[in-house]
């Protein structure tokens, strides 16, 4: 029998085809509700996701035939990995696919907030013409720290190289990546020294809230700070206070801690005194969660789950 697929998620249709070609029979569920798509998961050998629901050990220990998990995108924070483990399903994702989208993102909005573009541009279409006050700050002439030098972080620091700034980059979890165009150093090193700071590490109990309060008071000199890694990585109330006493000098934001689970919109009914502190600041660039999401990083995300998929699934089925 051939290996069924659930689609819980519309992606690129690259994926599909490519399944389909392989001999596996797809299922678009994306126009359901995540109640029906779970009640439905027992019946599949194969699931491809995005956001739209959390893989919890309670949804997952009733998929007996599933045998692979395909989330398209980089972070894994909405699947139990450790019980899928235990399960024996294999889950793959496309780290890679959107690490370029993600790096020409941030430069973006650090050049739109350091060339006071969004502002400039506001007051030209109302026919206001200031020069002077509109001047920006060159790249070359700061340091930019980067936490977490994996995919992203290391795209990023490609994307950076061009500028001559100077590129700390910190990861915990990894050592000897340093190269003529970025020094490898220390949290302590970069929260001394950088003038920029972005964050690109996953979403984990460890950097939950990684940048709050705390890390913001160990800061040696005013900042920059960039997060297009995930939303409750960083204290959007110890930000809105950092920017407010000149702590951070300016913030470019993609991501935001009140996000749903699925990305799609902001959850709170009605949104905190922080949200409102940003969207009225002019030292605050924002988007919704879409630097990772361009149309070439759909299409090659997408390749790439599914030729993984397929190299799992033949395996085990």
């Amino acid at each position: 029998m051939n290996p069924r697929i659930l689609l819980a998620d519309t992606n690129h249709p690259i994926l599909q085809e490519l399944l389909e070609q392989a001999g596996f029979t797809c299922e678009q569920g994306w126009h359901q509700s995540s109640e029906a798509l779970i009640a439905q998961l027992e019946k599949y050998q194969g699931l491809v996701i995005r956001s739209k629901f959390k893989l919890t050990s309670d949804v997952l220990k009733s998929c007996r035939q599933l045998k692979c998990i395909g989330r398209v995108g980089a972070g894994m924070e909405n699947i139990d990995l450790a019980f899928a483990s235990q399960m024996g399903i294999a889950c793959v994702n496309a780290p890679e696919g959107n690490r370029d989208a993600v790096g020409e993102h941030a430069v973006g909005m650090l050049l739109m907030l350091l060339n006071r573009l969004k502002i400039a541009d506001a007051e030209v279409r109302q026919g206001i013409w200031k020069r002077a006050e509109n001047r920006g700050t060159e790249l070359n002439a700061l340091t930019v720290g980067i936490i977490g030098f994996g995919h992203m972080g290391s795209s990023f620091a490609q994307k950076l190289s061009g500028f001559g700034c100077r590129i700390l980059a910190y990861d915990k979890y990894k050592s000897g990546f340093g190269n003529p165009s970025v020094t490898e150093s220390s949290l302590n090193t970069i929260l001394e020294q950088a003038d920029v700071i972005s964050l690109h590490v996953p979403l984990t109990e460890e950097t939950r809230y990684m940048i709050n309060d705390a890390f913001l008071a160990r800061l040696k000199k005013p900042i920059y700070i960039i997060n297009t890694a995930r939303g409750k990585c960083l204290d959007t109330a110890a930000l809105t206070k950092a920017l407010e006493n000149g702590t951070v000098k300016g913030a470019c934001l993609d991501v935001l801690e009140y996000e749903s689970v699925s990305f799609e919109n902001i959850a709170a009914d009605t949104l905190p005194a922080p949200f409102q502190y940003l969207i009225k600041s002019d030292k605050v660039i924002l988007s919704p969660h879409i630097a990772g999401w361009t149309h070439d990083s759909n299409y090659k995300m997408s390749k790439l789950v599914a030729e993984r998929m397929i190299e799992v699934l033949k395996a085990t089925t």
